[in-house]
């Protein structure tokens, strides 16, 4: 293999070099960082993240943002648990159908109204939060332990946490949309270039529509799973997830400005930022040194900026040793 197809493959699945080698890490200097209970906690935490990072994937590959995810999350964990007595279904439901007509606004504003994605977003951020807080009463909300509804965080299936399996499942959904539907082509075609896409007769408007709905249908499934995981829907919990999500999406390597994306790759960001946070609470543990949250976050942000410098500069090796071929 040629060294342009090296720098070209790295550039390309540099992040899934990352995780192998803080994988690697971890199993090298800690004990049970492999064990089932170790892993299963990872997945079972991580899969909220994963599930609005995989909306955001989409709505960035159009060229658009997604600032009201967290907020959406929130909103649909407290109806969800408010909903929760009637069963476990319905609470699923419920919580699910807020995040989609939070997502239904945001396609609406960005699609029929021409607002911008920022702006749009950041005001239904806001109203998805209060609403939130009006619905709990500014409290945490707890859910029906009789009805099974949190069987849906809590428990496993064939041995691994049922929100991990949701999270692949949607995954597996998103892949094979990106990559094998007119949708999917035609998502990184409006990212690309919307004018030109619109000239050719694809429909962008429905595209950015469908992408955003489901941005907000995704994330409101991130919140059933944390009402069912913690046992109350949680008002004031989401915050910053937006920023974790766009964080996953372009250590993945998809593009800000869109046209370029992989949902493969962002499921190894998601996992990537999950794990350093598991690797520094393992740290934490082992008593060398004390590492407060604040510092975490320090840590965490280098690493992610390290992460994406060294990604691009491999990408813009390869690009420019192809072109010189």
């Amino acid at each position: 293999m040629t060294r342009t197809r090296w720098i070209s493959l790295l550039g390309r699945y540099g992040v899934v070099v990352a995780l192998l080698l803080l994988v690697l890490f971890g199993w090298l200097r800690y004990d049970y960082f492999l064990g089932f209970f170790n892993i299963s906690s990872v997945l079972r935490y991580n899969s909220m993240f994963a599930l609005v990072a995989l909306g955001m994937c989409f709505v960035i590959m159009t060229g658009g943002i997604d600032l009201s995810v967290g907020s959406t999350a929130a909103l649909g964990s407290v109806v969800a648990a408010l909903f929760s007595p009637q069963g476990a279904w319905i609470g699923l439901g419920a919580g699910v159908g807020a995040g989609l007509c939070v997502g239904l606004v945001n396609a609406a504003l960005v699609t029929r109204l021409k607002i911008m994605p920022f702006i749009a977003t950041l005001a239904t951020m806001l109203a998805a939060s209060g609403s939130a807080l009006l619905l709990a009463d500014n409290q945490s909300v707890s859910v029906s332990y009789d009805s099974g509804f949190t069987s849906i965080g809590q428990d496993n299936f064939f041995g691994f946490p049922i929100p991990a399996w949701i999270a692949l499942a949607a995954y597996v959904a998103g892949w094979i949309i990106l990559n094998f539907t007119s949708t999917g082509r035609g998502v990184l075609a409006v990212g690309g270039n919307e004018d030109a896409t619109r000239m050719m007769g694809l429909p962008v408007g429905r595209i950015k529509f469908l992408v955003y709905l489901a941005s907000g249908g995704l994330a409101g499934l991130a919140g059933v799973i944390l009402a069912s995981q913690f046992g109350a829907g949680q008002p004031i919990e989401g915050v910053g997830w937006e920023l974790f999500a766009i964080a996953a999406v372009v250590v993945g390597g998809t593009l800000l400005t869109g046209g370029v994306g992989s949902v493969g790759a962002t499921l190894a960001g998601v996992l990537l930022l999950g794990i350093l946070f598991n690797v520094l609470n393992f740290e934490n543990g082992k008593g060398w040194i004390s590492l407060s949250a604040y510092w975490q976050s320090v840590i965490r942000g280098l690493f992610l900026l390290i992460v994406v410098v060294l990604q691009a500069k491999l990408a813009a090796r390869g690009n420019a040793a192809v072109r010189d071929h």
